[in-house]
């Protein structure tokens, strides 16, 4: 039944569904590029801060080494030298240790952003389920990562014994060369090895990544269904919106309806179109279109026209072309003038009124 589930999610994931994922904590991001970034902290550590670290600690130990009789016997002495040794030792590295703790955070931070996701962190009792942690130790998951990290070691010592193998072919001459002759080629060496698990993992850390990005992609895929569901949260559901539209002309038209009362004139097509037009001599620069409509609304204004003594006349050019040039308590347009005023003059006649 999962497999059918997947099967259906064919769509990429809304930007609601990452958000909500982000929100939770759940993000694209691969654990080889923060080793790979923490690998690159620290080999530039080690590169501009091992001398000095180095000439510490030896200015630390070389009393102790060239006086070995400075060091306390008893057990409360030894167990201060000891703790005043390894915190004086641990100042000297925490600079380099804080290195690789603010590039650790920078790996990680460069992959997602900030991201503050109280979810993840939540206590909860399924995360400290011996069953649960037990399947998840065995799961394939577990098992894809315990491979690849073999893997990613034996790449890293072939390639690390083939690029150190040349340089080592006079080995069984070691005995003869001086300190500073091995020493050197140790450090030959260590290069060599360090720049192949550089190149190895910056390897691995881009493919990582892509993988990572690509298997977070297809775990947020959607159904067909399941966009439709999330578009009609974000936008409503078309019925309910359409409700409410429908209300809303509901209450306009009432509202209309209540105006018609308040015309001098009403204009028909005759049955198909009517508008309700109102004219003040003393308030007004050209008369008023308060109420139109067309068929069924168009009957109900000469119906109430009747029922208010509102004049009723009988123009269906103007009638159709003021329901369609003219909206709701708008002012009738220049081009109409003329026709409209004689309608309400003719009007005004009736009423025994003088249109000035």
């Amino acid at each position: 039944m999962a497999e059918e589930d997947d099967a259906q999610k064919t769509e990429d994931p809304t930007d609601k569904k990452l958000s909500r994922a982000r929100e939770k904590g759940q993000v694209a991001s691969s654990q080889e590029v923060k080793s790979w970034v923490v690998l690159m902290a620290g080999a530039a550590g080690i590169v501009f801060m091992a001398p000095t670290i180095a000439n510490q600690v030896r200015n630390i130990s070389l009393p102790y080494i060239e006086n070995v009789h400075a060091i306390p016997a008893d057990f409360e002495g030894m167990r201060a030298f000891l703790v005043n040794t390894f915190l004086e030792v641990g100042l000297i590295l925490a600079p380099f240790f804080l290195l690789l703790v603010i590039f650790a955070l920078a790996g990680n931070l460069m992959q997602v952003g900030l991201l503050f996701a109280p979810d993840k962190i939540k206590p909860e009792l399924s995360k400290v389920s011996v069953m649960k942690g037990a399947k998840r130790m065995f799961s394939m998951r577990a098992a894809v990562d315990f491979l690849k990290g073999i893997l990613k070691l034996v790449i890293v010592a072939v390639i690390s014994i083939s690029m150190t193998i040349p340089v080592l072919t006079d080995m069984t001459l070691f005995p003869e060369y001086s300190m500073a002759a091995i020493l050197s080629r140790i450090e030959d060496v260590a290069i060599l090895i360090s720049a192949g698990t550089i190149v190895v993992m910056t390897v691995i850390a881009v493919l990582d990544f892509a993988y990572q990005k690509y298997q977070f992609t297809q775990s947020m895929k959607m159904s067909k269904q399941e966009v439709k569901d999330e578009h009609k949260q974000s936008e409503g559901d078309p019925q309910v919106k359409g409700r409410i539209r429908a209300l809303r002309q509901q209450r306009a038209r009432e509202r209309m309806m209540a105006n018609v009362p308040e015309a001098d004139v009403v204009i028909t097509n005759p049955t198909h179109y009517a508008v309700a037009l109102k004219y003040d001599i003393d308030e007004m620069s050209a008369p008023k279109l308060i109420a139109k409509g067309m068929d069924s609304l168009a009957l109900r204004i000469r119906e109430v026209a009747e029922e208010h003594d509102i004049p009723i006349v009988e123009n269906p050019p103007l009638a159709r072309a003021l329901h369609a040039s003219v909206e709701l308590d708008e002012e009738i347009p220049p081009e109409h003038f003329v026709a409209v005023a004689e309608v309400i003059g003719y009007v005004m006649r009736l009423k025994g009124k003088t249109l000035h």
